[in-house]
This record gives C-alpha cells, sequence and structure tokens, in this order.
C-alpha cells in the first residue's frame, strides 16, 4: 500500500521581504519541481492578500517529502523566508 504525502495551506510573507520571496520563488520552484518523487508544487499569490501565498504540493511518498523539506532548509529560499509564517497541512493519502 503506497501513500504520498501532501501539503496544503499557506505562506504569510513580512511586507518589508515580499520582493525579496518574489524574486527567489522561481527559482525555489525550478529546483523542487526537478526533485525526484515531486508529483506537484504550487506556490500561489493570494488575489486578495499580497503577503500570502497559498501552497499545494503534493510528493509520492512520505521519503521524498522528507529529502524535500531537508533541501529546503539549507537552501537560499530557506535562508531568505526564515521569517515567514507557515500554515501548513500535511496529510498521507493512500494511493
Amino acid at each position: 500500500m503506497m501513500f504520498k504525502v501532501i501539503l496544503k495551506g499557506f505562506i504569510l510573507v513580512p511586507e518589508g521581504e515580499l520582493e525579496t520571496v518574489k524574486s527567489a520563488l522561481p527559482i525555489h520552484m525550478r529546483l523542487t519541481k526537478s526533485e525526484a518523487g515531486c508529483l506537484v508544487f504550487q506556490v500561489v499569490e493570494n488575489p486578495d492578500n499580497p503577503l500570502r501565498f497559498d501552497v499545494y504540493e503534493e510528493f509520492t511518498n512520505r521519503d521524498t517529502f522528507e529529502h524535500h523539506q531537508l533541501r529546503v532548509k539549507d537552501s537560499d529560499w530557506g535562508r531568505l523566508t526564515v521569517n515567514v509564517e507557515r500554515h501548513y497541512e500535511i496529510l498521507d493519502v493512500q494511493e
């Protein structure tokens, strides 16, 4: 029985860091989408709140998801977004 991992939620970016985060986002998305096990990776600026980005991710299993989390912590994105508030729900979903 296989379980994929789904992360959904949003991030809130401090106003003074918005441009830095927005400029770093395309590289973060490209690197994540190229990771083994990444099925879906979406980060979309919320039309009603420019400081909020809605996040949706799917990974093939818990191992590939954990690998992603470790890579991000030690990446430019991880360092640039240290002050970002993360509001996530993480689910293991049977396929």
